[in-house]
Order: C-alpha cells, then sequence, then structure tokens
C-alpha cells in the first residue's frame, strides 16, 4: 500500500495549522448564494463533505464585496449587501467544516473586469470574446471604494469563524490580475505605471484586512505565475512571444506580495486568453506547474500552494517532498470526488473517481451561468436535491449495455438496495470509453473506466459478459425495470469508394491501430476526429483532418474554451494540415477526392479514417412494449451525446426507480 507521509504532514500558515497539505481549490461565485444573501443550505453541504473528505484547508468560490461600483458581480450578491444573513449562514458552515478539523478561507473577489461584458476595468480595453466592445475604465474613486469594499466583506469574513480570507485574485485576468498586467493597464495614476503601482491596489487591501482583522489573521492571494499570451485571445503553447506575465516577473510579484504581509501564495497559471493554461484539459501534461511554482518558492519563505493538474498523488507526494511547493490545490478533482484525501492518506487511489478534465460539467456549466457540478459526480455542488435514496421497494432491474451510461445505472440502482443484472455483449465493461480512452492524453478516460469496473465488483450486480441478449429473452425474466444503454455506431458516409481497404471506420481504427499508414486523411473535424488526429500525429505521422464546415470543433455540442482553444494551438505545433469547407467527394484508386466551392481536390493517403459522427444504436423498447417491465431509454442509445450526458442518464435512472 502507497503512502504519502509529505501529503499527510500539517501545514503552517502564519500562525495557523492546517492538518495536511490538500487544499480545495476555489469553484464558482453566484450559486453559492441566496438571492436576498448568506450562502445555500446546498453551498454549506458541498464545502461540508470536502472537509468529511479529508481536506485540510478549502477556499470558497469567489465571494463578491462591491456592489456599488460594478453594475452586476457575476458572483452573486455581496456580502455587504445582507451581512447578518451572511454571518449566520458562514458560521454554521464553519463550525460544521471545523468538525472534520477542516479550515475555510473565504475568497472574496475585487470583480471580474474585462472578462465579462459592461464590467469596469483598470482601462478600456478588449472584452474577451466579444470583438469591438471594450470595458469601461474605473475611476479613482470607483477603485478606492472597491478596496474599501473587500476590506469590509474580509472583516465580516473574520466574525463568521473563517480562519482566513483569501483575496480574489491576480490570476485568470480578473480585475487584480488586469491592475497588475501592463498589457491591459495603461493608467497614468498611483495605479497604473511601474509594476509596485500595478499591484498598488492588492497592497492596499492587503493593509486593510491587516489593521481590520488583526496582524495574525492569514490572508492568501490567488496568483498566475505566467499568462501564456501572445495576443488579446491568442494564447502561446510554448510560453514564448509572451505579452502578458513572465515567469520573472511573477516571480517578483511573489516576493513584493510577500514584503506586503501576504502569508501564502495559491499559484498557478493563465488568464482567460490563454484558458487552457488556467482551466487546464486533459491535454496539457499533469503536473505541467511544479517547476513554475519552484521558481516562486525559492524566491519567498511564505507557503507555496499549487494547483492545476495536480490531482496525481506521486507528482504531488514529490513535489512537497522536494522542496518544490508547500501544498496542493485540488479543484475538479474535489467535484470528481470529494473523499479524494482519504482515499490517498488511506492507501485507496485506486477508490478515487477520476476527474477527467473535459471541463464540462464545471467550468463550462459556471460560464453558461448554470449549476456547475461535474460530468462523472451529477451529485457535485448538488450534495442535497441529488443526494441517493435507499429504496422502499426491491425491484429486478436489468440493465443492458457495460458502457459508461449502463455501469452508472447498475452502480446507482445497486447502491441503493435493488437487485440488478447487468449484460454486455462485448467479453469487456466500458462501451465507448474503451476506444475513447485509448489516446496517450486520455489515460483519465481508462482510470474512469477501471473505477467503475472496480466498483461494480464490489456490489452484488450479476455481471453476464459476451453475453448479447434479445428482445424475447428480456421478455421472459419478469424484470420491473429494464433500462437500455446500448450505446452508439459510427456514421459511414455513402460515397464511391467507401469500400476502399485504406478506408476506416473510427471504431475499427481505435481497434486495430496497425492498420493505420503513416500519411492518415481524417475525415470529420468534430472532436472525435480532431483527437485522434492529434493522438497520430503525436505519434509522428503526417496528419490532414478534414471538416465540411467553415471551422473545426462547430459541430455537436460545443466544446468547452479551455479545450477548443488548446486543440487549435496543439494542431499548429504538430504541423497537422486542416482542410475546412472541404467535402469527401470520393475514394478512387486509394486517393481522396474532396469538394471546395464546386472545385476538386485530391490528397495522396495511406489511410482514410471516417469521424464523420455517431448515430444511437437501434432499440429494442419497443419490442419490449408488454412485457411487464419499466424501459428506459439512456445515453447514447436515447441521445449520442458526451460522458457528462451518458453518466447523467444513468444516475437519474438508477437513482429514481
Amino acid at each position: 500500500m502507497q503512502s504519502y507521509p509529505y501529503l499527510g504532514k500539517p501545514l503552517h500558515i502564519g500562525k495557523l495549522t492546517i492538518k495536511n497539505r490538500f487544499c480545495m481549490a476555489p469553484i464558482g461565485g453566484g450559486q453559492h448564494h441566496l438571492p436576498s444573501g448568506g450562502l445555500k443550505d446546498e453551498t454549506i453541504q458541498y464545502l461540508v463533505e470536502r472537509a468529511k473528505g479529508g481536506f485540510g484547508l478549502i477556499f470558497t468560490g469567489a465571494l463578491a464585496a462591491d456592489h456599488l461600483v460594478d453594475p452586476y458581480t457575476g458572483v452573486g450578491p455581496s456580502i455587504l449587501q445582507n451581512p447578518e444573513a451572511f454571518k449566520m449562514t458562514a458560521t454554521e458552515l464553519n463550525e460544521r467544516a471545523g468538525a472534520y478539523g477542516t479550515k475555510i478561507f473565504a475568497q472574496i473577489t475585487m470583480g471580474l473586469g474585462r472578462n465579462y461584458p459592461g464590467l469596469p476595468a483598470p482601462s478600456s480595453v478588449h472584452v474577451f470574446r466579444h470583438p469591438g466592445v471594450n470595458s469601461p475604465e474605473l475611476t479613482r474613486d470607483q477603485i478606492k471604494s472597491k478596496i474599501e469594499s473587500v476590506v469590509k466583506s474580509a472583516k465580516i469574513a473574520n466574525d463568521s469563524g473563517f480562519a482566513g480570507v483569501e483575496v480574489h485574485s491576480i490570476h485568470w485576468g480578473y480585475l487584480l490580475d488586469q491592475f497588475a498586467l501592463s498589457m491591459m493597464n495603461y493608467r497614468t495614476d498611483e495605479y497604473g505605471g511601474s509594476l509596485e503601482n500595478r499591484l498598488r491596489a492588492a497592497r492596499e487591501i492587503l493593509e486593510g484586512i491587516k489593521q481590520e482583522c488583526g496582524s495574525d489573521f492569514p490572508v492568501s492571494m490567488r496568483l498566475g505565475l505566467k499568462t501564456f499570451v501572445k495576443e488579446f485571445e491568442q494564447a502561446t503553447l510554448t510560453g514564448e512571444k509572451e505579452i502578458g506575465r513572465t515567469i520573472e516577473e511573477g516571480v517578483e510579484i511573489a516576493k513584493l506580495l510577500e514584503s506586503y504581509g501576504y502569508d501564502c501564495l495559491n499559484v498557478d497559471t493563465g488568464i482567460y486568453d490563454s484558458f487552457y493554461y488556467a482551466c487546464p484539459p486533459m491535454y496539457m501534461p499533469k503536473g505541467y506547474l511544479v517547476e513554475l511554482a519552484a521558481k516562486a518558492k525559492a524566491a519567498v519563505n511564505i507557503p507555496i500552494l499549487a494547483g492545476g493538474r495536480m490531482n496525481d498523488p506521486e507528482i504531488a507526494e514529490a513535489a512537497i517532498r522536494d522542496g518544490k511547493i508547500d501544498a496542493v490545490g485540488i479543484g475538479r478533482a474535489a467535484f470528481a470526488d470529494p473523499e479524494y484525501p482519504n482515499k490517498v492518506l488511506t492507501g485507496h487511489t485506486e477508490k478515487i473517481r477520476p476527474c477527467i478534465a473535459c471541463n464540462q460539467g464545471c467550468i463550462t456549466r459556471l460560464q453558461q451561468g448554470k449549476q456547475p457540478t461535474c460530468a462523472v459526480n451529477p451529485v457535485a455542488m448538488r450534495e442535497m436535491r441529488f443526494a441517493m435514496r435507499p429504496v422502499v421497494q426491491v425491484k429486478k432491474v436489468i440493465v443492458v449495455g457495460g458502457g459508461v451510461a449502463g455501469m452508472e445505472a447498475a452502480r446507482t440502482a445497486a447502491l441503493r438496495g435493488h437487485k440488478v443484472s447487468l449484460y454486455e455483449k462485448n467479453r469487456e465493461l466500458g462501451g465507448n470509453l474503451i476506444p475513447g480512452g485509448s489516446h496517450n492524453f486520455k489515460k483519465e478516460v481508462r482510470q474512469l473506466n477501471a473505477w467503475y469496473q472496480n466498483e461494480l465488483n464490489h456490489l452484488p450486480v450479476e455481471l453476464h459478459m459476451g453475453e448479447a441478449i434479445t428482445a424475447e429473452q428480456l421478455r421472459e425474466m419478469n424484470a420491473d425495470v429494464i433500462i437500455l444503454a446500448i450505446g452508439s455506431v459510427p456514421v459511414i458516409p455513402r460515397v464511391p469508394g467507401i469500400d476502399d481497404p485504406k478506408v476506416l471506420g473510427c471504431m475499427e481504427a481505435f481497434a486495430q491501430p496497425e492498420k493505420v499508414g503513416q500519411n492518415v486523411v481524417v475525415i470529420g473535424g468534430g472532436l472525435v476526429g480532431c483527437e485522434m488526429a492529434l493522438d497520430y500525429a503525436q505519434a509522428g505521422k503526417n496528419v490532414t483532418v478534414v471538416e465540411a464546415l467553415p471551422k473545426i470543433l462547430s459541430a455537436g455540442i460545443p466544446s468547452p474554451i479551455p479545450n477548443g482553444q488548446m486543440i487549435p494551438d496543439l494542431f499548429e505545433y504538430h504541423h497537422i494540415n486542416v482542410l475546412e469547407g472541404h467535402k469527401l467527394s470520393a475514394v478512387e484508386d486509394g486517393k481522396v477526392i474532396l469538394e471546395h466551392d464546386g472545385q476538386k481536390k485530391t490528397l495522396e493517403a495511406d489511410s482514410v479514417v471516417i469521424a464523420v459522427g455517431f448515430r444511437p444504436a437501434p432499440s429494442m423498447a419497443q419490442e419490449l412494449t408488454g412485457s411487464g417491465a419499466v424501459v428506459y431509454d439512456i445515453g447514447d442509445g436515447h441521445q449520442v451525446s458526451t460522458i457528462l450526458h451518458a453518466v447523467w442518464d444513468g444516475y437519474e435512472i438508477g437513482n429514481n426507480i
């Protein structure tokens, strides 16, 4: 059994002792609040579950301070609008979390600035993803007002039992970050110009909090060490041509923040314009931040907390052991499994439900104004409304299909107490998780499949592998509930030459990678096609992606911003040729014939991989009419979608039958 002694050691932030080195990163904002002020019961339960799960330190999501300057805060009612309601609910949160020995820092924001339209910024600058729109510029009096609101809110947080506060933040391009960045701050008063002037607001906030709450009250700053941008709306994958913050400036900021009196720094990278460094998808290697964080650690004496793809216990343990960081920040992985620290520290890492870094349930829903939660854990941030309920009447449940939707339905129904049997026609569980996890950068999908199999092996679920089952057989089983999770099948375009030996369907290419030659043409620029192309290019193949629409990644469910930003940059880095607005016309004599604006184009290829989409597999639901069982179609068999929707379907049905 692997042990992690450094992750289990206490952490000291000023005079405060944290029981271990696991820190839950802040996630969310407005959804935490009641409309009239104060924290929702749901928010309290969500955070308490992570305290119960073993996190030594928890950062709340961003809490609004100002309600006078911004037209809206984007993060819910201000603490100052109803301080008594906030105190009452926050006190309950801290009392309950304290029972588990967990400390909580309230993360308080000065504002979001040019990340969203209509919000004021230090200077009038381009608003993210709004061409031609600039943010209004803050006046000096407005800056002073916003600083005062953060200080007053910190005092209320102190009175509510929070162990400290984190100032939000010189990261992700939020308002304080915009002050600090010369590319966004053109001011000529005392809040612009030199680096120390650009950090003046951060310093004045800290001085005010210490004056109001006492010098021993811990204050953290969330700090992006490097922005990875070469222009507005354009990331730099390699970090070259940086026009934002270099690592050298990031280290200098860390030193200045320490000199002002900040007690710890919670570091990461990126801004919205380089979101794949801020909220990294699965294409980003785990632990990418460690060496950058180590540069800050070497320059200061206050603790460095590091977050961003740090949910690998081996990487985190080694980084702390080697003195490169002091603690690890876990955000999305805490969504996926609230008991992450307990499972690591008790040596049961195989029981961790893995975050797959898809960014669909968490950051994307947050930015869409929806309730953020988790693709692989539908209960996240909805622990009260979506809690699993024991059964009142045990039913005989048959699940047809062992993909992720079927496995989740079987798992949930069995945990609740139903008698469950699962039939899978193949000899291995996983369905489309198997091809979907075959890429080198999709390790977490393979881990998710392994987690489900481990769960089912420890539950009273009858597994029937390698058994294709018919509607007639199902009708004879006297089931109370039949859940059809039969998945989807690839779409193959009907064009001349589609039966050419060089042409491979995506599932065949997944199953028999040895058939894919050196020069590959991938037909289809959706997520499946793009990920296949990326994997081939990383293996050293010459790759062309052909997409009929004007843009890759524009069909089907929109890609999360970080994922959608990173794939084109990876394509450029790996020299993947992209032909947008081109349609497959035919395959003739082993050559690919394309059509573009009425013109024909011919490509040479060793292999042509078809990845133009999927459609639901034929359902048996109609054949089961009158069988005496309630029948549900879920997952891709109901509607082709994502892992998120497959898991959510499985949980919804499994938890309510």
